[in-house]
């Protein structure tokens, strides 16, 4: 068993995403042909569930792109499902401090190693007890990378780099941002210096630092300071504006503002 985005990172060769929010397996497989390193699906803000996810693992595997899924929580139990449908590199979103990094990986793990229950005979990630000695490589072959998102996860950050089997560090500009008292502004100074001294801390440790940025001048410039798992947009926002700006070409008054008056349904 092999896990190439983990051994990407661990070379230090800088990967580079693109997150996953249409909960779609089609527009998957579409975007895992484009080229990127690595794709996010998304089951902490995007409408996912794990049969979702599972139908999008399914459509990304026969391309180079590396699928990496967030789930919803910090939840050993739904850790388990996910890694049982085949995922090998999760985004574990809010970890706090040391100890939450440590049930992150423990949740990865099969005992004694960890906590992950033993299913294998019903689970794609070992081909249904296909793959040879799957229980003796599966712990190997997990990647985790914890999300610190808050004030106090910087202010921890020492202690959850020390965690072994964390394997990277993403900072979550738009999380963070609004903690700091700038929501929606994630391009603060403020921000910036507290990204840019987190990137340089998780580097010095042996980790590899991560981000989500759409903002290209901004993308490049983490990647410079050491970034090694960077994703530079996101698929709805990507749809949304080119559906906007095609039609804006044709109609003089396009139709694309939302009605806050009426309900969501």
């Amino acid at each position: 068993m092999q896990n190439a985005f983990k051994a990407a990172l661990k070379s230090g060769t800088p990967q580079i995403g693109l997150w996953l929010g249409l909960t779609s397996s089609y527009s998957a497989e579409l975007l895992a042909g484009a080229g990127f390193d690595w794709l996010l699906i998304d089951g902490e803000h995007a409408p996912n569930n794990v049969q979702t996810i599972l139908t999008q693992l399914q459509a990304i595997a026969p391309y180079a792109s590396q699928p990496v899924v967030r789930p919803s929580w910090n939840d050993p139990v739904q850790i388990k499902q996910l890694l049982d449908v085949g995922a090998q590199t999760l985004l574990v979103p809010m970890v706090q401090n040391a100890d939450e990094a440590r049930l992150a990986v423990s949740a990865t793990r099969y005992p004694p190693a960890g906590i992950r229950g033993v299913g294998s005979a019903l689970a794609r990630a070992s081909r249904w007890n296909r793959i040879p000695d799957y229980l003796q490589q599966a712990n190997d072959a997990m990647c985790v990378l914890v999300q610190i998102e808050t004030r106090e996860a910087l202010k921890n950050l020492p202690q959850i780099l020390d965690v072994e089997g964390v394997d990277g560090v993403f900072i979550g500009p738009a999380d963070l941002s609004a903690d700091m008292g700038f929501a929606g502004n994630p391009q603060h100074p403020d921000v910036q210096a507290a990204i840019e001294q987190a990137i340089a801390q998780i580097r010095d440790a042996g980790k590899a630092p991560g981000i989500l940025m759409a903002n290209e001048a901004l993308a490049k410039r983490y990647l410079e300071l050491g970034a090694l798992f960077v994703a530079v947009g996101v698929d709805t926002t990507l749809l949304a504006r080119s559906a906007e700006a095609l039609a804006a070409r044709f109609i003089e008054k396009p139709v694309t503002s939302v009605n806050n008056n009426k309900s969501v349904y």
